[in-house]
């Protein structure tokens, strides 16, 4: 009996096993290994809960890699996982950002469907199994684990990063490549919150609001985000803070990264001088403190003002450099969070050594490679599980109907 052996069991490892199940010859044993009590426990966090499986507008745009022009044929050619999942039944909702959830918008309804299918094509699940090491040898591979050796024709690794380690995760998966030969980015926490030293925003901590925020290196210009910051007890959170800590890779990253909020995106500055103006004459004789009031939260108004050292009471020639400092407030000494916090995991093994259409090793064949220990990060959104699910059934199906004894396809 020919077998596929799946490593991992999150979203990936989940959608490769069920793919493979599904296209294989009659006859072929799918075996999904997990080191965990149970698999999919990462899934039931996403979308805090509710499982932000997809995005309606996946773009190459929307991903960090070292690689990205593979990156975005990959993208191109993986299996779309949204019709997938419509085909296997899942009734799906969108929102207005093009996030996608299970209609009933509960990631345990969303992994209960996949582990019916699981069940009704045989796939084998071994829990609390820990993959030592894989060798291959006469065109097969031994995959040693706690549990014993495990034999097959073809062997999907889907191991994940190291974000989130509270669900399980741990890296294996990039130093298992690294002594089979194989070239792996440096790994770093993305899509985290960030610590600012200077300054660092105290007495903010939980207030949120809507900002422009830029990233620079110095003074050159990296990226810009628009949406909610959420001010934390070492910095700065948020989606627009996670999504450009992708960029703050240690190695190759700016050297010098400052963050630039402005809180009044829709003004320009000297609107913004106009309107403080206004109030002047609406209040006079007011506090800097009073004058926010109506005008912005509180803390907030009071941090800003605190950085413009301006005097206490405003004068019509402090009200540039207040505008200013509301248009252009600048955090620097940043350091993402780490691995717990994270998200997601940045770099990974580098694309160029693995099939664009298949997710096969090139120098090794019939050993895939997908999702998150790959080296492509995606943005917030449910970008990063459109490319876990999308490689995890791309490589499943490939390697089902490359079998040798493959000649009809079961469902």
């Amino acid at each position: 009996m020919e077998q596929i052996l799946v490593l991992g069991g999150g979203a990936a490892g989940i959608a490769a096993a069920i793919s493979a199940a599904e296209s294989a010859p009659a006859g072929t044993k799918v075996v999904l290994i997990e080191q965990n009590p149970r698999i999919g426990k990462k899934l039931l966090a996403t979308g805090n809960g509710r499982c932000n499986l997809d995005n309606t507008g996946i773009s190459p745009e929307r991903y960090f890699s070292s690689d990205p022009q593979t990156m975005a044929r990959m993208l191109g050619s993986m299996e779309d996982p949204l019709q997938w999942f419509h085909s296997h039944g899942l009734l799906t909702r969108t929102d207005p950002e093009g996030r996608v959830y299970p209609y009933s918008n509960q990631a345990t309804d969303f992994l209960n469907l996949l582990l019916y299918w699981l069940e009704r094509l045989g796939v084998e699940i071994k829990v609390n199994c820990s993959v030592k090491s894989i060798t291959q040898k006469n065109g097969s591979y031994r995959v040693e684990t706690d549990q014993g050796q495990f034999t097959a024709r073809s062997v999907i690794c889907a191991f994940g990063g190291q974000a989130g380690p509270q669900f399980g995760t741990n890296g294996f998966g990039c130093e298992l490549m690294k002594s089979l030969g194989l070239h792996v980015q440096s790994e770093y926490p993305c899509l985290v919150a960030t610590q600012c030293d200077k300054p660092r925003p105290s007495g903010l901590a939980g207030i949120r609001a809507k900002a422009a925020v830029t990233l620079t290196d110095g003074e050159k210009f990296i990226a810009r985000e628009e949406g909610e910051v959420q001010f934390t007890d070492q910095g700065l959170s948020g989606i627009v803070i996670m999504q450009l800590s992708n960029y703050l890779k240690p190695k190759g990253g700016p050297r010098r990264p400052i963050l630039h909020i402005d809180l009044f995106p829709s003004c320009t500055e000297q609107e913004l001088v106009n309107i403080l103006r206004q109030r002047i004459k609406l209040m006079p004789g007011a506090t800097a403190e009073e004058l926010m009031t109506g005008f912005i939260h509180k803390r907030i108004g009071s941090a800003v003002w605190k950085a413009t050292r301006l005097p206490g009471r405003l004068s019509p020639s402090d009200l540039p450099t207040l505008a200013r400092t509301f248009k252009d407030w600048q955090f620097a000494g940043l350091t993402p969070l780490g691995w717990q916090q994270a998200q997601t995991t940045g770099g990974g093994m580098t694309l160029s050594q693995v099939d664009e259409e298949s997710f096969m090793v090139r120098s090794m064949p019939d050993l895939y490679v997908v999702g998150e220990t790959l080296d492509a990060a995606g943005s917030c959104g449910g970008f990063n599980l459109h490319w876990a699910f999308g490689s995890g059934i791309t490589a499943g199906r490939h390697a089902a109907t490359h079998l040798p004894s493959a000649n009809h396809k079961k469902r």
